[in-house]
């Protein structure tokens, strides 16, 4: 993906103060840097800091989560080291409400619910599977859905994760034959133009890491046909 402006990540920031930049992704964007070697978003928001603020030097920023490449939606950035440290372990002790939309190709079992699968993480294919319990590796995944709309191919679920396992939602969802739009590696019919995937990370609700102020902080989806059919 080609360099982005500071004007560009601008417009797409959530939230801001001295310690925190919650940006909104966008499809098929990459947090941080791989073997791709592709523009990264936590680079192009070092940019912006650095342009706004008129930084000299490297700028510090923190990444205590990660947005799976395919998936739009909200990313925190920490600009401190206080802020990365607690971030870290608000992340990691699961202080924190995530909420995602996926649009999907078939209709849960019920209109809302509760899903319990264990999740086994296969690294060469990148990939997660439900397996038995008794499988060695598998870690339990629990979420609860609810459908909250439709399109005219689509239905549209509200998310909400209670664990964090690898393509959690993704794998989860494909176990109930349930298809993300555009997600070949879970069983979608076809791709999207842009590579990415219709999951998106909707709403996340925290205590600030410093403050300790309530924050919600919504992301409006990309703009394209599916999303906005459904708004």
């Amino acid at each position: 993906m080609g360099k982005k402006t500071t004007a560009q990540i601008e417009e797409r920031i959530l939230y801001e103060d001295n310690h925190l930049i919650v940006v909104n992704k966008l499809p098929s964007e990459i947090v941080q840097g791989d073997l791709t070697g592709d523009a990264t978003l936590g680079d192009a928001v070092k940019l912006y800091l650095k342009e706004t603020y008129n930084k000299q030097g490297n700028v510090f920023l923190g990444i205590p989560h990660r947005l799976d490449r395919p998936t739009s939606g909200i990313v925190v950035f920490a600009k401190t080291d206080k802020a990365l440290s607690r971030l870290g372990t608000i992340f990691r002790d699961r202080d924190i409400k995530k909420i995602y939309w996926a649009a999907v190709d078939k209709m849960p079992p019920e209109p809302e619910g509760k899903l319990t699968d264990y999740l086994l993480r296969n690294r060469q294919k990148n990939k997660s599977f439900s397996v038995s319990a008794a499988k060695e590796g598998a870690k339990k995944a629990e979420l609860t859905y609810r459908v909250i709309g439709a399109t005219k191919s689509f239905y549209i679920l509200e998310i909400e994760l209670h664990t964090g396992r690898h393509h959690q939602i993704r794998a989860q969802l494909a176990a109930l034959h349930i298809h993300i739009k555009g997600d070949l590696k879970y069983g979608a019919a076809r791709s999207n133009e842009d590579g990415g995937i219709h999951l998106h990370a909707r709403k996340i609700i925290f205590k600030h890491p410093v403050s300790g102020k309530l924050l919600e902080i919504i992301a409006p989806p990309p703009n394209d046909p599916v999303w906005t059919d459904f708004r």
